[in-house]
C-alpha cells in the first residue's frame, strides 16, 4: 500500500507541475494579446514631463523633470488619438505637481502623476557654523552649484543678499541658505519720529509722525500723524520714512 500511496503521490505533483506550466503559459499568452490595447505606463509619465517642461519658462535653470511611478497593475485602454494633460483646475505649477494624463478618444480615462521639478542653481552655503542674529559677510560663505526643488527665489544666490539680514536661529556649517533662514534688519523703532509720505494724482505729500512698531523694509507699521494726530498704516520705505496708501 505504501509504494500505491507514494507512486500516487508522485504522479499528483507532476500533474500539479504542468497544470502550473499551462496556467502560466496561457497567462503569458493573454498579456501579450492585451499589451498592444493597454496604454504602456511610460508613456503616461512622459506625456505629464513634457507637459510640465512645456510650462516651465524659457530661462528656468532645470536640472531634470521627473514623473513619479504608477502602480504596475493599471490596466488602461490604449489610446489611439494621443494623450492629453492638465493640471487640475487652479493649479500652479510647483517643484511637485499633480498633472492629469487622460483620452479622450475613443475611450475616456484619466490618471493622475505627481512630476517633480529639480533646478540646477548657484547658492551660499556657509563655510562655518553661525548663532543666532549674526549678520553673516562674503567670509562666511562659498557658492556652490547646487540641485534643489522648489522656488529658486527662496535660495540666497549672492552674496548682495546678506544684506540687510541676520540669522533668526543658529545655523550649522554647510547649511544652504534660504530667505526663511532670516530675518529683515530693523530699520524703525517703536516710538521714532519718521516722515509720512502719501502720493496721489502726482502731488506728494509730507508730515512728521511717531512710529507706533518696529518695522523692517517693506513691513507695514502703524504710524500717528503729530500734526492731525490721527494713526495711519503704511509701508516702511527706508530708515525714518513710511509710505502711506491715503
Amino acid at each position: 500500500m505504501s509504494s500505491k500511496v507514494t507512486e500516487s503521490r508522485r504522479l499528483l505533483a507532476i500533474l500539479t507541475l504542468a497544470l502550473g506550466l499551462v496556467l502560466e503559459l496561457g497567462m503569458a499568452a493573454a498579456w501579450g494579446q492585451d499589451a498592444g490595447r493597454v496604454e504602456p505606463l511610460d508613456a503616461i509619465r512622459g506625456a505629464a514631463e513634457a507637459f510640465v517642461r512645456s510650462q516651465l519658462p524659457q530661462d528656468a535653470h532645470v536640472a531634470s523633470v521627473t514623473a513619479g511611478t504608477l502602480d504596475n497593475r493599471l490596466r488602461l485602454a490604449r489610446c489611439t488619438d494621443g494623450l492629453h494633460a492638465q493640471m487640475p483646475p487652479a493649479a500652479t505649477l510647483q517643484s511637485r505637481t499633480l498633472v492629469g494624463v487622460g483620452c479622450q478618444g475613443p475611450v475616456h480615462w484619466t490618471v493622475y502623476v505627481s512630476v517633480t521639478v529639480e533646478s540646477q542653481i548657484s547658492v551660499l552655503v556657509l563655510k562655518r557654523p553661525v548663532p543666532r542674529d549674526t549678520r553673516l559677510t562674503a567670509d562666511d560663505v562659498t557658492v556652490e552649484p547646487r540641485k534643489v526643488t522648489g522656488q529658486t527665489t527662496a535660495y540666497l544666490t549672492a552674496i548682495s543678499d546678506l544684506q540687510g539680514r541676520s540669522a533668526q536661529r543658529p545655523l550649522a556649517m554647510g547649511t544652504t541658505l534660504t530667505m526663511d533662514m532670516f530675518k529683515a534688519d530693523l530699520v524703525i523703532q517703536h516710538g521714532q519720529q519718521v516722515t509720512l509720505v502719501a502720493a496721489a494724482g502726482g502731488i506728494e505729500v509730507r508730515a512728521t509722525g511717531r512710529a507706533l512698531a518696529d518695522g523692517a523694509n517693506g513691513t507695514r507699521i502703524k504710524v500717528q500723524n503729530l500734526s492731525s494726530m490721527k494713526v495711519v498704516e503704511g509701508v516702511v520705505d527706508g530708515p525714518d520714512q513710511v509710505r502711506v496708501s491715503e
